[in-house]
């Protein structure tokens, strides 16, 4: 149980920290598209990155030396587009909850849920390097594993469910704009970040 709680407690924070996955599934949530989807898309992402940390999996990136290069200019340049995007609908005016509502397919939402997962070199750090060298040093690593995947699933569907109580707020004109822009501003400071890393 100890271990549990300590793979739920680091878990959760990693995740926490307002980033282009944690945006998406909010913009998701908040125009209330492919909600359950996308928040499963990711939980079961994450949890798939957790089990193979704790399992060792970490070695890989030290193992390889250009996967993290490869992984940061990926990311980089698919946060950069993604960005761009979000502040072109920023510009172009979807000034309401109802105008920010685009008619994505769910294909087109699960591989933009996918493509922020997979190419963000920060996923990998937390959870194959940062949780995997953590989970080392408790007997019980399925349990540590088991918390961590469990604070995955209650944090993104948490996000994905409760965004729609800002539905009020953003119906105003000119809200979307401004998240628009957040976002797109978002996504390109953490490019520079991994551009600059």
């Amino acid at each position: 149980m100890q271990a549990a709680l300590a793979g739920f407690g680091l878990g959760l924070s990693l995740i926490l920290a307002i980033g282009a996955q944690n945006a998406f599934v909010l913009r998701q949530g908040l125009v209330q598209r492919h909600v359950f989807a996308v928040c499963l898309t990711c939980a079961v992402s994450d949890a798939l990155l957790i089990i193979a940390g704790v399992a060792g999996f970490g070695a890989l990136t030290r193992a390889v030396p250009w996967l993290e290069m490869a992984m940061r200019l990926g990311g980089a340049a698919f946060l950069l587009w993604y960005g761009a995007l979000s502040l072109l609908r920023s510009w172009r005016g979807s000034d309401t909850l109802k105008a920010g509502a685009e008619q994505q397919s769910l294909t087109a939402a699960l591989l933009t849920c996918l493509a922020l997962t997979w190419l963000n070199p920060h996923v990998y750090l937390d959870t194959l390097v940062l949780l995997g060298a953590v989970s080392a040093k408790y007997d019980a690593k399925l349990g540590f594993a088991l918390g961590a995947v469990t604070a995955s699933f209650v944090f993104f569907f948490t996000l994905g469910y409760g965004a729609r109580l800002l539905a009020p707020v953003l119906a105003r004109p000119g809200a979307w704009r401004t998240v628009d822009a957040l976002i797109g501003v978002l996504m390109w400071t953490i490019a520079a970040t991994l551009l600059q890393s």
